[in-house]
């Protein structure tokens, strides 16, 4: 028989974790703040818990009982529960992984996990973890996540754990024939690619326009209008074509947002370099450069060569020998026009559903911007944030961003429901709406024969979202 579940301060592990995963979707605090924050709802008494006496302690002790081993296992159970609950296909899979700066001291060498690396938020000052990520298309259910060391890049985690997202999908008993993976083309490279291709998943992604040059140039003159949805059009071109030793499908396309992007873009590192260059011809005109040609020469092909596209707009001469050297340059206007018009806005996409119009392949991997669009909500700083965390063991560090893609997971639940009874607004918006609800206890004087009466009842709210929380069962 087995043994009822240690409980500390009257909670078991998992209703801890529930509860820092409930805190973390209404009221993105540390373990310190929780109790204060949770002494101002009703939470304590929905889940029966002595709310004041949950410390940061308190919930240390608990995460400390939860092995890392059996997280996806835990996470496998409940993305199961609300698939079946919500009864939601899951045909198409988005994947894709982002790092998450930390404040952990360098002189901590407790932890692995956290580790310099090229921080998304330009923060390469400070280690990182980071987190990978598959949902669903529909819905943005997550249906498996891994932290891993932030100093692995992109491609090299995809490789690492395409095994276990396989092997996710094998366990909700999903039909591995039937899936579709789409992925950036961050996470492609010839070894993943063939990786892909022998799991058995379907696949759409991107791959770089330098890789496929010819392919972008050969489609330039054939590009045509392709219809995505009413006054959606863009201008794509699709063939077959032998890439990495398998026919694929390859269709490439002009996004002209991402072409507006990038001009804005080069137009920016324009007037930066402008004014440095312009400092490196005052300096040599004045006689105060101290370095070689040789080794200015490298300075300002460094300088072009780091920015987008600079090198084919800047032109430049150095002149005369040292130390009586002149330096010109000029923006290609010409250069820049036919950038515009053969490179910028481009995208490669390739896949193996030969049988999908070419629309359904365009509009498929525009839904990579779905799982970038929940990163960006586990970077909100109200709702849901990952960062900043205060944990400083490897173990810690699991349990954290587990707790945290529990609570979107909650959230995320909360929200396909309150669609489905017709709200329109964002995740966000529903949780400050449903943050205003208000729930009072009055106590009535009694009679000389009666005791007082105490009930509970709301506080007067907009109709609309009394209706809203009728919906989604919300009691008094």
């Amino acid at each position: 028989m087995a043994s009822a579940p240690k409980k500390n301060d009257g909670l078991t592990v998992g209703q801890s974790l529930a509860l820092i995963a409930i805190g973390r979707a209404c009221h993105a605090t540390s373990k310190r703040g929780f109790a204060a924050w949770a002494g101002s709802t009703t939470l304590g008494e929905l889940a029966s818990a002595p709310v004041e006496r949950l410390s940061s302690q308190h919930f240390w002790d608990q995460m400390d009982q939860l092995p890392v081993e059996a997280v996806a296992s835990i996470e496998r159970e409940l993305v199961g529960r609300v698939l079946a609950r919500l009864e939601l296909p899951v045909d198409t899979l988005l994947f894709d992984a982002t790092n998450f700066f930390t404040f952990i001291a360098s002189t901590n060498s407790r932890p692995k996990l956290p580790r310099r690396g090229h921080n998304k938020q330009k923060r390469t000052d400070l280690r990182q973890v980071g987190v990978a990520l598959l949902c669903s298309r529909q819905g943005g259910i997550p249906l498996w996540h891994q932290t891993y060391g932030g100093q692995i890049a992109d491609a090299r985690c995809f490789a690492e754990v395409l095994p276990t997202v396989r092997q996710r999908l094998v366990d909700l008993q999903r039909d591995i024939g039937s899936m579709t993976v789409v992925y950036d083309k961050g996470n492609v490279s010839r070894a993943n690619q063939n990786l892909v291709d022998s799991s058995g998943l379907h696949y759409v992604t991107g791959m770089t326009v330098a890789s496929q040059r010819e392919l972008v140039n050969e489609a330039n003159p054939l590009l045509a209008p392709v219809e995505l949805a009413q006054d959606d059009l863009v201008l794509a071109w699709r063939t077959r074509r032998k890439i990495w030793g398998t026919e694929r499908t390859a269709v490439v396309l002009v996004s002209e947002r991402l072409r507006e992007g990038q001009i804005r873009g080069i137009q920016q590192h324009v007037a930066s370099v402008s004014h440095w260059l312009s400092a490196l011809a005052d300096t040599l005109c004045r006689g105060k450069q101290k370095r070689d040609r040789a080794r200015i020469q490298r300075d300002i092909e460094s300088h072009l060569k780091g920015r987008q596209h600079l090198g084919r707009v800047i032109r430049y001469q150095l002149i005369g020998d040292d130390p009586k050297l002149t330096l010109t340059w000029e923006f290609d206007s010409i250069a820049f026009d036919a950038l515009a018009n053969e490179t910028l806005g481009r995208l490669v996409l390739i896949t193996d559903r030969d049988d999908w119009s070419t629309a359904e392949i365009i509009r498929t991997y525009r839904h990579q911007a779905d799982i970038e669009a929940v990163f960006a909500h586990l970077k909100d700083p109200v709702h849901l944030a990952l960062r900043p965390q205060f944990h400083w063991t490897d173990q810690k560090l699991h349990v954290h961003v587990f707790t945290c893609m529990l609570g979107y997971l909650l959230a995320r639940a909360l929200y396909l429901r309150a669609r489905a009874t017709g709200y329109v607004g964002s995740m966000e918006s529903l949780l400050d709406t449903l943050e205003k609800v208000r729930r009072v206890t009055v106590i009535r004087q009694p009679t000389q024969s009666s005791k007082p009466r105490v009930t509970t009842q709301l506080e007067d709210i907009d109709p609309s979202l009394l209706r809203l929380m009728e919906a989604l069962k919300i009691a008094a």
